[in-house]
């Protein structure tokens, strides 16, 4: 635990350097030991556990004078707490939980209800950001949805329930045609604005959070079902493509184009974030339950368990998985940040890029570009992970078992803790001092579930939030009125 040696209680861990940093200068809420401290509880670290407790409950603080990203801080700190109470039963952690939660309500108070990008905890106050012209991002509002519907439940009040909902609702009555979503909104009319569509970032959760809310409520909300249904047989129609030579499934984006006259028209663009590795397991998760013809679905599932969609989806995650998998066939066997695949006219014929997929701005000798390193990211884990729990095959702890031996050979430092590498195609590997929280809140606890026993937190009882926290099941009382 070599960030609780050197680092214990900041944000961030550097582990070359042997220190931590904070998110402000006001200083930091313990994103790292929050975010870790429900893989401490499953893994069985007892002592690290307690002293994690013991650091949460007598020196966290939220009254920090600066701004924090409202999602980031709900599905690492929120969530974090949530899923220890899940896991420990100690009220500690919802008292601390509620604590934070009504410090991120006024994020909430906009005129369409969706919430503002950052937050000043100890003023309480939204605050918009400027980068984006004031707009917010289209996964950042809708991926706050389990984390205050869990603690709704909790606690018994509905408010923190009630702003959540609001924002589905808010989604839904500007839903676009497709059935997919753009990245950006606007708070002030809660319309999409016309910006790209993609399931990497900015979109990944939003369509995950849609398939997990309808599973966080026990299957007892339709809407969140027909959402899902609706989004996924945008994405299949526009988003899901095959590589030109080798075959292989991908999701592309959609950019926005405007000609001189006016017209709008969208340009495919066949580039696939690291990030949308989350979305194998996720269609395959989402053919066992909203494309289910029967309950329970075996494991594997039966062809005739399935309906039509169900089918279509289970087959796309299965080979998107597949497509992750090649794209950790580099020098170090990680995946690249970003990569591209080949379209028939793109005008690289001849060259000796390969036939499948490449990262862009690659060229020998030169420096690595941004595309080209892996932040110990657990997008793949995570869908090996689901893909397992459902089919039980072997292979995908195999290659689960491949990716661990390929982070602790180029990633782990000497002197303790992981580190991101620059460039996943050159060894010896130059590595960034920076251990991300993710690393041991899912990278970590996903590859540990992978090979622990499908009775330790079993995908019909749990549901995990967007940063690998498990929340139980619930079952609601009340239901969504739009």
């Amino acid at each position: 635990m070599e960030a609780e040696r050197d680092a214990m209680g900041d944000d961030e861990y550097h582990p070359i350097s042997r220190k931590g940093t904070n998110l402000t200068e006001a200083g930091g809420i313990g994103y790292t030991v929050v975010d870790s401290i429900d893989t401490m509880l499953i893994m069985g670290l007892h002592d690290e556990a307690a002293r994690a407790r013991d650091w949460i409950a007598n020196k966290m603080t939220f009254e920090r004078d600066a701004e924090f990203n409202t999602f980031e801080t709900t599905i690492r700190v929120l969530g974090g707490l949530l899923s220890a109470y899940a896991l420990s039963r100690d009220e500690m952690y919802v008292e601390k939980a509620k604590d934070l939660a009504d410090r991120l309500m006024p994020v909430f108070e906009t005129p369409s209800g969706l919430p503002l990008s950052m937050v000043n905890l100890a003023a309480r106050k939204g605050i918009a950001t400027g980068d984006n012209k004031g707009l917010v991002s289209t996964a950042e509002v809708a991926t706050l949805q389990l984390e205050f519907r869990y603690l709704s439940h909790l606690t018994g009040n509905e408010r923190y329930w009630d702003v959540v909902e609001k924002v589905m609702e808010t989604i839904k009555g500007s839903s676009l045609n497709t059935g997919l979503a753009s990245i950006f909104m606007n708070p002030e009319d809660g319309r999409f604005v016309m910006s790209a569509i993609r399931l990497g970032s900015r979109g990944d959760s939003y369509y995950e959070y849609l398939l997990k809310q309808y599973i966080q409520t026990n299957y007892s909300e339709p809407v969140y079902q027909h959402m899902y249904e609706f989004a996924m047989d945008g994405v299949q129609q526009h988003l899901v493509k095959k590589s030109q030579l080798a075959r292989l499934t991908y999701t592309s984006e959609l950019i926005p184009e405007r000609s001189p006259d006016g017209q709008i028209s969208w340009r495919l663009q066949p580039k696939q974030d690291h990030l949308i590795c989350f979305f194998g397991g996720s269609l395959m998760l989402g053919a066992v339950t909203t494309g289910a013809a029967v309950q329970p679905v075996s494991v594997p599932p039966h062809t005739k368990h399935l309906t039509a969609k169900g089918l279509r989806d289970w087959k796309t995650g299965v080979e998107l998985i597949e497509t992750c998998m090649r794209t950790h066939e580099t020098a170090t066997g990680l995946s690249p940040e970003i990569v591209h695949f080949r379209l028939p006219n793109d005008g690289l014929s001849g060259s000796n890029m390969p036939d499948d997929w490449y990262i862009k701005g690659a060229k020998p000798g030169a420096p690595a570009p941004y595309d080209a390193r892996y932040i110990l990211r657990p997008e793949t884990v995570e869908s090996l992970f689901i893909a397992y729990r459902l089919t039980g095959d072997q292979r995908y702890r195999d290659y689960g078992w491949q990716i661990f031996q390929a982070i602790e050979r180029h990633c782990k430092i000497e002197t303790g803790g992981y580190a991101s590498i620059f460039n996943v195609a050159a060894v010896p590997v130059e590595h960034e001092d920076k251990m991300e929280t993710f690393f041991m809140s899912e990278t970590l606890k996903y590859l540990y579930l992978l090979f622990e026993d499908d009775s330790v937190l079993p995908l019909s009882k749990y549901v995990f939030n967007t940063e690998a926290h498990p929340f139980p099941i619930i079952y609601p009382t009340r239901h969504a009125a739009f």
